[in-house]
C-alpha cells in the first residue's frame, strides 16, 4: 500500500546488483567531455491546425507544438542530471533551445521523478518566466509543489484523461519503469507515458521504459486509433542484464514502433548525459541497423540532435 507497481513486472535491483555492475571488469567506452553543437532552435510562438513541430532540446526534453498548443516534456536545462550541482552525470552538449527563446507554454509534462526527467532548477526558472500547469503521475506533483509552490502541479493515475482544449487531451499511460529521488523512496511515486490526443492523430511519448512483453504498446492502437508520432527512448541500455527491465535498447525501440503501428517516430534519451556504459554515438547507429533489418525506411524513425526539429508529416 506504499509503493506503486505494475502487476506481474518488476525492475527492482539490489545493492548487490549495483555493486556487480560497477565492479565488472569490462571495457567502458569513453565519452567526450563536450560535444560541439552549434544548432539552436528558435521555435515559433504557435503552430496552428494539424501541423506538428517537435523540437529536440536534448536527452528526454522535447517541445511539441500543434493545434495552437505548446507542450514541454521533461524539461532539463541544468548542467547535471543529479541532486548535486557539483557531482553526478554532467551534460556534454548544450540544450537545443536557449531558455529565453521558449514560447509561452500551455502544459509541462513530467514522466517520472528521476533526476534526468524531473529537474527542479529548470522548473523554478519556468515558474518565473514561462508559467504553466504541470501534469505528472501520482505523487510527483507533491514533489513539484513542495519545491516550486508557484507551479500548478497536478498528479494523475494511469488511465486518466486531461483536457487541454483545441480538441486535444492528455492521457496518462503506464510504462515498464520505476521512480525514486533518494535511497528510500523507490516506487513511492507513479511513473508514466503520455498520449497526446489530437484531431490529427495521437502522439505517444515514452519517457523511460523496458520492453517486458510489449503488451501495453500493442494495446495502444485499439485505444487511441492511428498514432501519428511515437517519441521513443533509444539510449542508456548497457549492460543489458542490468538495464533491460528499465531501459529499451535500439532494437527494442524498433519493436515498440512496430507494436504501436505508428506512422512516424522520433528518438530521444541518448547522447547528453552519461548514465550507462554504451558509447555516445552507438544508439543511433544501432537504431539505423535495426530499422534496416526490419525493412523500415529510416525516414520513418528519425534521430534529431539538440536544436534540430522534426516537422512531422500527417499520419500514413
Amino acid at each position: 500500500g506504499t509503493r506503486f507497481f505494475f502487476p506481474g513486472y518488476s525492475s527492482d535491483k539490489t545493492p548487490a546488483d549495483i555493486w556487480r555492475w560497477r565492479s565488472e571488469k569490462r571495457p567502458r567506452a569513453p565519452w567526450p567531455s563536450d560535444v560541439a553543437n552549434p544548432r539552436r532552435d528558435h521555435p515559433p510562438a504557435r503552430v496552428e491546425g494539424d501541423g506538428l513541430r517537435v523540437s529536440y532540446i536534448g536527452h528526454a526534453s522535447v517541445l511539441i507544438q500543434t493545434h495552437g498548443l505548446n507542450l514541454l516534456i521533461d524539461p532539463l536545462w541544468s548542467e547535471r542530471a543529479s541532486p548535486f550541482a557539483f557531482a553526478g552525470p554532467k551534460r556534454v552538449n548544450a540544450p537545443g533551445i536557449v531558455r529565453d527563446d521558449l514560447p509561452q507554454i500551455d502544459a509541462i509534462l513530467i514522466t517520472h521523478t528521476h533526476y534526468d526527467h524531473l529537474d527542479i532548477p529548470t522548473l523554478r526558472w519556468l515558474a518565473q518566466n514561462r508559467p504553466a500547469r504541470v501534469l505528472t503521475p501520482l505523487g510527483a506533483d507533491a514533489i513539484v509543489r513542495k519545491a516550486v509552490p508557484a507551479l500548478r502541479a497536478q498528479g494523475f493515475d494511469w488511465g486518466a484523461r486531461v483536457e487541454l482544449g483545441a480538441g486535444c487531451a492528455i492521457h496518462v499511460e503506464p510504462s515498464y519503469h520505476w521512480s525514486a529521488r533518494g535511497l528510500s523512496d523507490r516506487r513511492m511515486t507513479l511513473w508514466a507515458s503520455f498520449v497526446v490526443e489530437t484531431p490529427a492523430g495521437a502522439i505517444y511519448h515514452i519517457g523511460d521504459t523496458g520492453y517486458h512483453d510489449g503488451a501495453i504498446f500493442r494495446a495502444a492502437p485499439a485505444t487511441y486509433g492511428p498514432i501519428r508520432l511515437a517519441i521513443i527512448p533509444i539510449g542508456a541500455y548497457d549492460p543489458r542484464w542490468f538495464m533491460k527491465d528499465q531501459h529499451v535498447d535500439p532494437e527494442e525501440a524498433v519493436r515498440i514502433f512496430g507494436d504501436l503501428g505508428a506512422s512516424w517516430a522520433m528518438a530521444h534519451h541518448w547522447g547528453a548525459f552519461r548514465l550507462t556504459d554504451e558509447p555516445i554515438d552507438e544508439p543511433p547507429r544501432r537504431l539505423a541497423a535495426a530499422l534496416d533489418a526490419a525493412g523500415i525506411a529510416p525516414g520513418r524513425f528519425v534521430v534529431r540532435r539538440p536544436g534540430e526539429v522534426f516537422d512531422v508529416p500527417t499520419a500514413i
